[in-house]
């Protein structure tokens, strides 16, 4: 049986394949964020970048929540080695990536993410030539980040291409949501938001959540946030929770499910096509690193 650092090897030299035959490397950062925890924002970022790899795009998640990381358990994948590892040298970047359902690549969260921010010269350019070697060969890399607006979370959310902001019916959920856009947007108003409601009643309810916040944004701050879609409140949810398992392939018949597809080609649909405006991940980390100083 084929082993993970083949995988990758592998994954990497079809990509440099399509790139050598006139193939686009550069590749889309997206950062998922929500205002408050418990809206379901790992579990949709997971399944976000399932659906996108089910529609042959090339997917790198990356869980970026330095204190309750969890995209691992939802996944039921045990890391042996995170970003602490790469950044002290004691793996390469072969071995900090795992492979999660369908293959998709992953680097678990945990500690490192501080250590970034006291980087030497020569470990950055390490660092940097480390994550290149698989983020150059993605479409999409994702960073599920932590809930509320850490600064690190900030970091995140002003360095990637597009910022995708979860939420749910629930009263607090939308003011939170609303809250992390005006804060952001007031201090970088460059920022690209996109909203999903998740857990919604049904897509009435879905479009009422999206318009309070939409409307609010257009009034208060002249902000235009396109709304991508809804996931509906299913059950298979929480049991597909329970096993560990995607719910888009533990139920890919389910209302979440279907809802997933169709969200996932509504980004496809309405992403700028302007690829050459796409910083890539040396850029990102650049901004990123900028945002810390």
């Amino acid at each position: 049986m084929m082993d993970q650092a083949q995988s990758l090897r592998q994954l990497v030299s079809s990509q440099d394949s399509k790139r050598s035959n006139g193939g686009e490397a550069t590749a889309r950062i997206i950062t998922v964020c929500s205002g408050k925890g418990g809206v379901g924002k790992s579990n949709f970022t997971l399944n976000f970048a399932l659906a996108l790899k089910a529609m042959g795009k090339r997917v790198l998640l990356f869980d970026a929540d330095i204190g309750m990381a969890n995209i691992d358990v939802l996944m039921g994948v045990s890391s042996k080695y995170n970003l602490y590892h790469l950044l002290k040298r004691e793996a390469e970047i072969d071995q900090i990536i795992q492979l999660g359902p369908n293959s998709l690549p992953f680097i678990a969260g945990g500690s490192g993410m501080d250590e970034l921010f006291s980087l030497s010269d020569s470990d950055l350019n390490y660092f940097t030539s480390q994550i290149a070697q698989i983020a150059d060969s993605m479409d999409f890399i994702l960073f599920d980040t932590g809930a509320g607006l850490s600064k690190e979370t900030m970091k995140f959310i002003t360095s990637a291409d597009d910022c995708l902001v979860v939420t749910t019916p629930e009263p607090t959920a939308i003011t939170d949501a609303y809250a992390l856009m005006k804060v952001v947007h007031n201090s970088h108003p460059e920022v690209a938001f996109k909203l999903i409601v998740n857990q919604a009643g049904d897509e009435k309810e879905a479009t009422a959540t999206s318009d309070r916040i939409r409307m609010a944004a257009d009034r208060f701050l002249q902000l235009s946030i396109p709304f991508l879609g809804y996931i509906s409140a299913d059950t298979h949810v929480v049991q597909a929770v329970k096993k560990q398992i995607p719910f888009s392939m533990a139920f890919p018949n389910s209302a979440a499910a279907k809802d997933i597809q169709r969200l996932t080609l509504s980004y496809l649909a309405c992403s700028p096509k302007e690829i050459s405006k796409l910083q890539g991940i040396k850029g990102f980390i650049s901004k990123w690193l900028k945002r810390s100083k």
